[in-house]
């Protein structure tokens, strides 16, 4: 058996317990008390297991989590720089362990979080710790920890953005995608489109009313229309609202977008398209708020290699593992956008993102745990 497989292996009981202690603690991105104490835990964590940092800071996050960067000196003359990313907050409100404890089924643990993400760092942080007992190189490690990847990351972007500069390598633990890697992501908008009209009595006045639903339900017809799925961009209207009663021709609409796409390109088509809404009627009015939320992140020369390492060690190792482009985003986006190699879906195998059916597989992490700890030492100079 492979040594770094071997060393796994013997940490799978530690690697549940860990995880099992790590998703017991809910940390739901609108809530900043349960937040604090969720990073309190990550930082002591990590301190357990590679000792004090060598240099730390903490940026305030408010009204979400903060951002905590955390650097560890290269060790056994390890060479270059990583950078980490692991967000710690999670789609899950406050209480919903209470009717979905972490369970345990066969190769199955299933829980609130175990699977985006915090599988990943429990993995990541065991592959350090392995290769560190072992004497192998590795290079000077950044943890970049944050509270509201979940929520597109408004506070922790330019953080994330310099405290990855200048490195090596960004790995990001995000789950993987049906065991693949990610080496690209779509770049996500978020757009609110408003619409406004003429209130009246829609039996009495009619014709001199307005309707801002009307002009609304253009608008979707309109932006549903740009959408170019062979291109690879979506678009998707969320939800829509408006309006005060049936009775009364609607004043005012608004909705909720979502755009996907692959490319520079088709993300200044879809800006052309927003700004390009006219309203139907004249006494209509139409703004669009919001923007491009994350970059597009993109399979550079830098990132093409990093997977084939890693495609490399993992053979090694005797895994297979695959490579895929995806339609969601993460905070890997900022750093490809960056021009740094990129890797994604570094963490967990198993399925379910932001679903109740939500789970990791345990065989999984010991895999895993094993790749990046050999990962991890090649980027460090090591054979």
């Amino acid at each position: 058996m492979n040594p770094l497989v071997e060393a796994a292996e013997a940490r799978r009981p530690q690697l549940v317990a860990d995880l099992t202690a790590y998703v017991q603690l809910e940390t739901p991105s609108d809530d900043r008390a349960a937040l604090a104490a969720g990073l309190t835990w990550v930082r002591s964590y990590l301190g357990e297991h590679l000792g004090a940092p060598d240099s730390e800071s903490t940026v305030d996050g408010a009204p979400h989590g903060d951002v905590a960067v955390l650097d560890w000196d290269a060790v056994h003359e390890g060479t270059g720089s990583v950078a980490i990313l692991c967000h710690y907050d999670t789609v899950w409100p406050l209480g919903t362990l209470a009717d979905w404890p972490v369970t345990i089924d066969g190769d199955r643990l299933t829980g609130p979080g175990a699977f985006d993400m915090k599988a990943g760092l429990v993995q990541v942080v065991h592959a350090l710790t392995i290769a560190r007992e072992r004497g192998l190189p590795l290079p000077s490690v950044r943890f970049v920890l944050n509270g509201d990847e979940e929520i597109g990351s408004p506070a922790s972007r330019p953080v994330i953005e310099a405290a990855v500069a200048g490195r090596d390598a960004v790995l990001v633990f995000e789950a993987s995608a049906g065991g693949a890697l990610k080496t690209a992501r779509k770049g996500v908008g978020l757009f609110t489109v408003t619409t406004r009209g003429v209130e009246g009595h829609a039996g009495l006045d009619p014709e001199n009313g307005v309707s801002a639903i009307d002009e609304m339900a253009r608008v979707i017809v309109a932006l549903h229309d740009s959408a170019d799925l062979a291109a690879g961009t979506s678009v998707n209207v969320g939800t829509m609202t408006g309006g005060s009663r049936a009775n009364v021709t609607a004043g005012s609409a608004e909705a909720l977008v979502d755009v996907r796409v692959t490319d520079v390109d088709e993300m200044r088509r879809m800006d052309a398209a927003f700004a390009g809404l006219a309203p139907h009627r004249e006494a209509a009015e139409i703004a669009v708020d919001g923007g491009w939320n994350r970059p597009v992140m993109v399979r550079g020369a830098g990132t093409a290699a990093l997977f084939a390492v890693t495609r490399e060690v993992a053979l090694e190792q005797g895994v297979v593992v695959e490579e895929t482009s995806v339609g969601g985003a993460s905070d890997g986006n900022f750093a490809a956008a960056l021009g740094l190699p990129v890797l994604d879906g570094l963490g967990a195998v198993g399925d379910g993102a932001h679903a109740r059916h939500e789970w990791i597989s345990i065989d999984g992490m010991v895999e895993r745990t094993a790749v990046a700890a050999g990962l991890l030492t090649r980027l460090g100079g090591g054979a």
